[in-house]
């Protein structure tokens, strides 16, 4: 794996610079109520010494009924001022989770102009599983300038999206697992039909990681994207459940070099919850 500070980088890569005043390291997992785990909880037992805990859940948008959808640009930066993240400095963020909640935090810097950001591959899993250092401390930051500067093309609302699928004129992809795909299984979330927005292709995310929670070479990624069907000489636009997963596929997207992308950030919890818009079950 080839470390890209503005991507993906290795627990090596991070090992040799946690000491650095300039590197910041955020503990991003988050977990669906149904597996009864708790990201605050865990990373107040246990994480990367030095690393805040960013709540993707508080860290929103509080004027949606929407699970974690963005924040203002405003919130976004007195967040970070706070948590003594500032311009210019490099942010890695690992999580501990299935989703990959790493990949939202990721998505979300980058949706506020930050580009100076990477997920750490493989995790808290990795760093634990190499018998690296783990710490129970909070940090004590000190207040940084942040600037956010908000970049509407990597993000789509869901009237970008349905005339999207109506007319073709991006792909959409879908992280969630084929049965959620197809409309076989109930959604984890109340209240929202089963299917999938008509006209986008599937590519769950365990298509694009390894056992361990490494991401997969960007030979097989791109592989990956072909086997979906999906054009990566066209926009695509990611999306899922809650636009968590969604943020792997851009990820995965940006790694391989396809920077038309943007995430859908409604994903399913709003598309799904709507009985006026159309839905789709089964492959296609």
């Amino acid at each position: 794996m080839t470390d890209d500070p503005r991507t993906l980088v290795s627990t090596d890569w991070l090992a040799a610079r946690l000491r650095d005043p300039d590197i910041r390291v955020i503990d991003a997992s988050w977990h669906m109520p149904a597996t009864g785990r708790d990201g605050r909880v865990e990373y107040d037992a246990a994480h990367i010494p030095g690393a805040w805990f960013f709540d993707i859940d508080a860290i929103s948008d509080p004027q949606s009924d929407l699970p974690h959808m963005a924040p203002p640009p405003e919130a976004f930066a007195d967040a970070m001022r706070a948590a003594g993240i500032g311009d210019g400095q490099q942010v890695v963020i690992y999580d501990d989770a299935a989703g990959r909640s790493a990949t939202r935090a990721w998505w979300t810097f980058r949706l506020m102009g930050k580009t100076d950001v990477a997920v750490l591959d493989g995790g808290l899993a990795k760093w634990r599983a190499e018998g690296r250092a783990v710490d129970d401390r909070a940090p004590a930051p000190r207040e940084r300038q942040f600037t956010a500067r908000h970049q509407p093309a990597l993000v789509r609302d869901v009237t970008q999206v349905a005339t999207a699928s109506k007319l073709g004129q991006a792909q959409i992809v879908d992280a969630r697992s084929p049965e959620r795909f197809r409309g076989e299984v109930a959604e984890p979330r109340p209240g929202l039909r089963s299917g999938h927005i008509p006209g986008s292709r599937n590519l769950p995310i365990a298509r694009i990681y390894n056992d361990d929670g490494t991401m997969r070479p960007v030979p097989d990624l791109r592989a990956a994207f072909k086997d979906a069907g999906v054009d990566l000489d066209r926009p695509v636009i990611t999306t899922c459940g809650s636009g968590v997963t969604a943020a792997s596929l851009a990820l995965a997207l940006e790694r391989i070099g396809h920077r038309d992308w943007s995430l859908y950030d409604g994903s399913w919890s709003e598309w799904g919850s709507f009985p006026d818009l159309r839905i789709a079950t089964g492959d296609a």
